[in-house]
């Protein structure tokens, strides 16, 4: 017999997650920002500060390898990391719009800035030289593809043609 709700109609079955089809019954102590439903507790995901500190989280782990490769205390200090720029890049705007900053605005902003950036070499986040693999020979090659198939020419075409 189904059980009755306090209007006295019968309850209606739960629809069966992924979660119980694989252990039997619903996990339990999970939050919505543990399973990646929400960012916040009862904050609206729509906002521009919002969606600007997903966008940063997900820059961040993306530069450790993606979410599988970071750990949960890591993930933490992302989420701390991303809220912090987000804030300062909120503070540049103020400072923009008013013509400069106040002193107590710079100290502020000092503060927070040297924040992210222990935050940050906590993560161990450094900035690192872009490989360039492009040997002379390679980028004569490519160059001479282009020719063959008459990209170059249609380009030195177009440019003969306008107006100096």
């Amino acid at each position: 017999m189904k059980r009755a709700n306090r209007n006295g109609k019968p309850e209606r079955e739960n629809k069966r997650t992924q979660s119980t089809k694989l252990y039997g019954s619903k996990l339990t102590g999970r939050s919505k920002i543990t399973n990646g439903t929400h960012l916040l507790p009862r904050v609206d995901g729509r906002s521009i500060w919002a969606r600007r500190l997903r966008d940063l989280i997900a820059l961040h782990v993306n530069d450790y390898g993606g979410e599988g490769n970071i750990s949960e205390a890591q993930r933490s200090l992302i989420r701390r990391a991303a809220c912090l720029t987000t804030e300062l890049e909120l503070l540049e705007v103020q400072f923009a719009t008013n013509g400069g900053a106040k002193t107590w605005q710079l100290d502020k902003y000092g503060r927070a800035a040297n924040t992210l950036r222990r935050l940050l070499q906590s993560l161990g986040l450094e900035r690192r030289a872009k490989e360039v693999n492009s040997t002379y020979d390679q980028v004569a090659e490519d160059v001479q593809a282009l020719k063959d198939c008459g990209f170059i020419d249609a380009l030195n075409d177009d440019r003969d043609g306008a107006a100096p």
